[in-house]
């Protein structure tokens, strides 16, 4: 059973112990303003890049097939795919992310104070990883958005959030995001074009319950009510996100116990070239 929070020692993590000899080294593609859970910044947050691609992270097919169960949310998108990734292949992703190391910071996301209560690592995965994650449930995706069509990858910067004991994500909306990728050279993160842009969020959990992960749950709030969504390893929660009216309020219910819970934030991407506007 993992260590908690803070208190986490590479020393005594299975996950790193397991992989220590088998990754490349990692760097800083970007340094970014990083805000802190109870107000105030990092000025120089770094995300990360591995200098090769991690073999590790080179993702296959995939059996059984992804399959995709629509959420009730009063007239919002919302929707579970389970399948996104096997459970091997979730536990390489949080393996990566512990060698880079989470901090109370995340880069380029303001938060007000007491909202974002969690520890965060952002990085550019590789094309190996990203591309067939997309080849596995991209036909599950909508194939427009408000006049935008869905473009056929994945922006490759993940926002990665390990909740401790404790540890919550209040109540908010996700802003919508430009694409990123890495430079050819691998030594810097770069922008895709202006009329790319996000317009769901894929939340990829990365453990659950079956992993020890006590509560954890997404709540996804409407006019009527909520839904909580459990964290199901493997599987990946999707909503509307930017700030309309369509947009999913939600939060991250809180952590209780020794098990982190691990969940990846992706953006699905879209081309609004012919769309009226972007929310």
């Amino acid at each position: 059973m993992w260590a908690v929070g803070e208190a986490m020692n590479q020393a005594t993590n299975p996950h790193y112990l397991q992989a220590q000899h088998d990754w490349p080294e990692h760097q800083a593609v970007a340094h970014l303003v990083g805000s802190l859970p109870m107000g105030g910044v990092v000025p120089h947050t770094p995300v990360h890049a591995f200098k090769q691609p991690p073999e590790t992270l080179r993702l296959g097919e995939m059996t059984p097939t992804a399959t995709r169960q629509d959420i009730e949310l009063g007239g919002l998108l919302a929707f579970v795919i389970d399948h996104v990734v096997t459970h091997k292949e979730a536990d390489a992703i949080v393996q990566a992310t512990e060698r880079m190391g989470y901090r109370p910071e995340a880069p380029g996301i303001a938060t007000p104070p007491g909202m974002r209560m969690n520890k965060s690592v952002h990085w550019l995965a590789d094309e190996a990883m990203m591309q067939p994650m997309f080849a596995r449930i991209g036909h599950l995706l909508p194939a427009t958005l408000d006049g935008g069509a869905l473009f056929p990858a994945f922006s490759h910067r993940m926002n990665m959030y390990r909740y401790d004991d404790q540890d919550v994500f209040n109540r908010h909306t996700d802003g919508n995001w430009p694409g990123y990728s890495l430079s050819e050279d691998r030594s810097e993160m770069q922008a895709w074009p202006s009329n790319l842009r996000s317009g769901l969020t894929m939340l990829l959990y990365l453990n659950g319950p079956e992993d020890g992960v006590q509560g954890g749950h997404t709540r996804l709030l409407h006019r009527h009510g909520a839904v909580d969504v459990v964290p199901k390893k493997g599987s990946a929660l999707f909503f509307r996100h930017g700030f309309g009216p369509t947009s999913v309020v939600h939060e991250g219910c809180r952590v209780s116990g020794p098990v982190p819970k691990y969940v990846a934030r992706i953006n699905v991407m879209y081309d609004w070239r012919a769309a009226p506007h972007v929310a």
